[in-house]
């Protein structure tokens, strides 16, 4: 029995490795690409400690390359997530009375593995899955993953040691509890981190999870499973379910422990979630934690005083970088009529240059969508514009699905700011752009703020600070995350916790303590030393 307290000093961010030619990591990160294509992988679901394989069998292809097969996946259905729950709750007081200390260690062992033996496998992982590029994948399944473990323990270590004041011949204390119940974690297919930090943040908390990850994430998240098995998570603590999400989705949030959801996805899963929460509320042993992030319509508005170079690059990379599949991409963007030209000519200049193909290939920028559907869709977003009065393509618009789902980047202009690409997210390389009188930019801002029902992230480019303090305030519940003379996108965690509020969630802020908070129970103690023997006050006596 120790008698120790533990602090978890706070981290350095993850350093990004580059990739370059010449280097070891391109090389290493190349031959683990070619090792994974190079076998067909079977990947069972985890259920309690124990691979599961049901025996309907889906196959994975890399987006970009769909005659490839890299493996398959076993399909669960509602028995499985039954399984999963009973795991969950069969392991949780067991992993709640686990010593701090021993909880940490083994997300931070996790972090460190993922950082070196586990990097390049992860990374090849994603970018096979999930088609995203050298340097996207690096940002995403390996650094910022890397963060969540290491920056969510150390803000973990600060919640434990916030206690309340205690005065002589009292000790107070506050003690935080993991929830009463499992807690459903449900993750999208663009980031391997969102992947990994959704069930792991509560589990850190001391609670158990059933985890539903997309199914064209499974690829990377059985990775994450097995450096989480290598690094010692005990069974049960983590279940990953490949049931539809309807069949998960009922099942737990039915189930009378159902102690919360954290959820990344689409505005309508989360808001369908939300009210079956609400129509079974009176079964529950407590009130569940509602935590999503579900989308956004990102702008970019354009002061008449922006740096036009600057612009253009923030328009590049943020609407472009992973074929747009972000929730932060820049999709909608506003421009002074007198720097237009110069950013519309600058822009289309460097979509010419970006290539696109598979991942294999790291001088490609741009890969493919991730499945048939979302190109399917964005297809018709694209085509409905040859019939438009009000909107024209200016760069790109060209797309096949012969190789893999490739969709060139590409850039609308509408005279139009409620044209419907400026309104409804895409999830996809698609910018439009609205062109306004540069006198008139106070005037445009109602619309920056109204036209879409998100409020994820937003952009400013301005080199006026009085008009930077203008906009920042005026577009104040516009953007949760918020950037000037900066793309979009791009949140570190520890620097800029991310999240945003309206139609995107409940900006409950991953990569800060904030989130935490969502994760515990806390009990206040109070022990008073001398107690009192009678009812009487002083004020009872007579004069």
């Amino acid at each position: 029995m120790n008698n120790a307290y533990f602090h978890f000093a706070e981290p350095k961010n993850e350093p990004v490795l580059t990739y370059a030619p010449g280097t070891h990591e391109r090389k290493a990160l190349r031959q683990a690409v070619a090792e994974l294509k190079s076998h067909i992988r079977d990947i069972p679901m985890y259920i309690g400690g124990k691979e599961i394989k049901s025996g309907k069998k889906r196959e994975i292809r890399p987006p970009h390359e769909t005659a490839h097969l890299l493996g398959h996946f076993h399909e669960g259905d509602a028995g499985h997530v039954h399984q999963a729950i009973d795991a969950a709750l069969a392991a949780k007081d067991s992993w709640a009375a686990m010593p701090w200390e021993h909880r940490a260690s083994i997300f931070i062992k996790a972090a460190d593995l993922l950082a070196t033996k586990y990097r390049y496998k992860m990374n090849a992982a994603t970018m096979l899955g999930q088609s995203k590029n050298a340097f996207q994948a690096e940002i995403d399944s390996a650094c910022e993953l890397i963060d969540f473990l290491r920056f969510n323990v150390h803000f973990l270590s600060q919640v434990y040691n916030q206690q309340p004041i205690a005065p002589q011949g009292f000790h107070n204390r506050m003690e935080y509890r993991p929830l009463e119940g499992f807690v459903l974690a449900v993750t999208p297919f663009n980031f391997s981190a969102i992947g990994g930090n959704l069930p792991t943040a509560p589990a850190m908390c001391g609670n158990t999870v059933v985890w539903k990850c997309a199914n064209t994430q499974v690829y990377s998240a059985s990775v994450f499973m097995d450096i989480l098995i290598e690094a010692g998570l005990p069974h049960g603590v983590i279940n990953l379910v490949y049931a539809p999400g309807p069949v998960v989705g009922d099942i737990c949030i039915k189930h009378r422990d159902f102690a919360g959801v954290h959820f990344t996805g689409s505005t309508g899963v989360f808001q369908g979630l939300w009210k079956n929460i609400g129509d079974n509320i009176a079964r529950y042993k407590s009130y569940p934690r509602i935590v999503g992030e579900t989308g956004g319509k990102d702008f970019v508005f354009v002061h008449p005083t922006a740096n036009a170079d600057a612009v253009v690059a923030g328009l590049a990379r943020g609407a472009f970088e992973y074929q747009g599949q972000k929730c932060s991409a820049a999709s909608r963007a506003y421009l002074p009529s007198n720097i237009a030209d110069e950013i519309k000519e600058k822009l289309i200049a460097e979509l010419k240059t970006m290539k696109m193909g598979i991942v294999d290939d790291f001088t490609n920028f741009i890969n493919a969508v991730i499945d048939e559907k979302s190109f399917d869709n964005l297809v018709k977003y694209i085509d409905a514009v040859n019939g438009s009065d009000d909107a024209k393509i200016i760069a790109g618009g060209r797309y096949d699905k012969t190789m893999g789902y490739f969709i060139e980047p590409t850039i609308i202009e509408t005279t139009n700011p409620a044209y419907v690409t400026m309104c409804e997210e895409l999830f996809g390389p698609v910018l439009t752009i609205h062109v306004y009188e540069s006198d008139n930019w106070m005037q445009m801002l109602d619309i920056v703020d109204s036209t879409s029902p998100y409020a994820l992230t937003g952009a400013i480019f301005a080199q006026d600070r009085y008009a930077i303090d203008y906009l920042t305030k005026k577009l104040v519940n516009s953007a949760g995350n918020f950037y000037i003379n900066d793309k979009p996108t791009g949140a570190v965690v520890g620097q800029q916790p991310f999240g945003g509020a309206r139609a995107s969630g409940t900006n409950d802020k991953a990569g800060s303590i904030l989130n935490l908070f969502r994760w515990l129970s806390a009990r206040t103690i109070k022990e008073t030393f001398v107690p009192v023997t009678n009812y009487r006050y002083s004020f009872h006596e007579a004069d």
